[in-house]
């Protein structure tokens, strides 16, 4: 199965950064092909709906790293989402990835699986409602299977997050992904 994991953390050792490590260790074990695309360090243009994607052959007019992504995102089995909570959503950063799907909505449709990994300080999951809202009306739009959701609360640093067993739930997920 090819894995694609897309990050949305400026943190290079942050708390979803050992989430993200943690799956793919379980995948890559599990024999997955697992491709990271960590959006923080991309420049990704945000989508403007200029509809160029769709009325022309000429595909998005932003020519960004999305053009590194694109070619994974279409092939990929799996589309695993991993994020950080700052302010009861996900980083903008993976936000302008995921409303660059527009470009391939078509093609998006049906046959992936899914999941989603948030990290947050609050100690309810509250805050990581609307992210998890939006992750499955995006994957019920797109008619993918929805294979988990961690969300990692009361882990604003490393050494909470390395307290709890939030770790082991991803490298588990990833593991058993398939």
């Amino acid at each position: 199965m090819k894995i694609l994991v897309i990050t949305g953390s400026p943190h290079k050792t942050g708390t979803s950064a050992l989430l993200a490590e943690q799956f793919i260790k379980g995948a890559a074990e599990a024999g997955h092909k697992v491709c990271r695309f960590d959006a923080a360090f991309k420049n990704v243009h945000p989508c403007i709906a200029c509809e160029r994607c769709h009325n022309t052959d000429k595909g998005c007019t932003f020519k960004d790293d999305m053009e590194e992504l694109n070619p994974q995102l279409l092939e990929a089995d799996a589309v695993i989402f991993v994020s950080p909570i700052y302010y009861y959503g996900m980083t903008a950063q993976i936000k302008a990835v995921i409303d660059r799907f527009y470009a391939n909505d078509e093609a998006l449709h049906g046959s992936k699986k899914s999941a989603l990994l948030l990290t947050f300080a609050d100690d309810t999951v509250e805050s990581a409602e609307g992210s998890a809202a939006s992750f499955k009306g995006m994957t019920n739009y797109l008619e993918w299977e929805v294979a988990g959701i961690i969300s990692a609360r009361g882990c604003s640093a490393v050494e909470d997050i390395k307290k709890t067993d939030f770790p082991k739930q991803a490298y588990e997920l990833g593991e058993t992904f398939g």
